[in-house]
């Protein structure tokens, strides 16, 4: 590793504008022997930018709203912004916002495609639930290599969604592709009469995840809409021959397809 101030070789061509702070380690990479590894941090904040402009139309993420998802102070995210627009995996505008650089892009679809595809293996494989995979997935996304990524994918027969129903990133060719959304509304916005199909959980706290088992609301549940809305903030459905009343702020983190 190079001395401060000098510029080492980057050797994962896509980050072709990495900084010596910014990488720890070499890890085995598709189609190679060795690359770069970016850090903990690094990876923790290009896929929370990621997901922040993937729910609001590409635009940009605000400070605050990363403060928020990774709970830490507005003056950290700011000076690691400016670590991340050095590396050329985003750019910082102040008071615009920051949005990720293709480089910044591959490697948060990189971390996303290793959380959701660990997530599915412990759920199919040791039987773990799916509200205890998430916080293991965050553990363990960090350590395994895109090697084993691959063969977990192949294992599992290239899986398309994780236990929660959010697409996973494909990792054919040199650069992955962006997961593949499935058309889908809330529940809350479904009117009586409504059949149903539970096809994504936006809410993953183990809480929630929990509540949902507990009252019969697995992936892939069927049901009706039976009343919307039922009055004080709630609505009816179905599911499995079973009545049961939903808030409506609990049905607008379910997604669901209609038929």
């Amino acid at each position: 590793m190079g001395s401060v101030g000098k510029r080492p070789q980057c050797i994962f061509p896509t980050f072709g504008g990495c900084t010596f702070f910014f990488f720890l380690g070499v890890r085995h990479c598709r189609g190679q022997k060795e690359c770069a590894v970016p850090s903990l941090t690094v990876e923790n904040y290009v896929k929370t930018i990621y997901q922040i402009t993937a729910a609001q139309a590409g635009q940009p993420a605000s400070t605050g709203q990363i403060a928020a998802a990774l709970d830490v102070s507005p003056g950290t995210v700011t000076s690691m912004l400016k670590t991340l627009d050095a590396a050329r995996l985003a750019t910082h505008k102040p008071y615009e916002g920051v949005a990720l650089s293709r480089a910044g892009r591959v490697l948060a679809l990189r971390m996303i495609r290793r959380h959701r595809l660990i997530e599915l293996f412990l759920l199919r494989t040791l039987d773990m639930s799916w509200d205890e995979v998430h916080d293991e997935a965050e553990h363990m996304e960090h350590a395994v290599s895109d090697l084993l990524v691959d063969r977990i994918d192949a294992f599992l027969g290239h899986p398309e969604v994780d236990p929660h129903g959010d697409p996973i990133p494909r990792g054919d060719g040199p650069a992955l592709e962006p997961p593949v959304e499935t058309p889908a509304r809330p529940l809350a916005e479904c009117a009586a009469g409504t059949r149903f199909r539970l096809a994504r959980v936006l809410d993953q706290s183990s809480e929630f995840l929990r509540y949902l088992t507990d009252s019969g609301l697995a992936l892939g549940a069927m049901g009706t809409v039976e009343k919307n809305p039922d009055g004080a903030g709630l609505m009816r459905i179905s599911v499995n021959d079973k009545a049961m009343s939903l808030s409506l702020e609990a049905a607008g983190k379910l997604l669901v397809t209609e038929g």
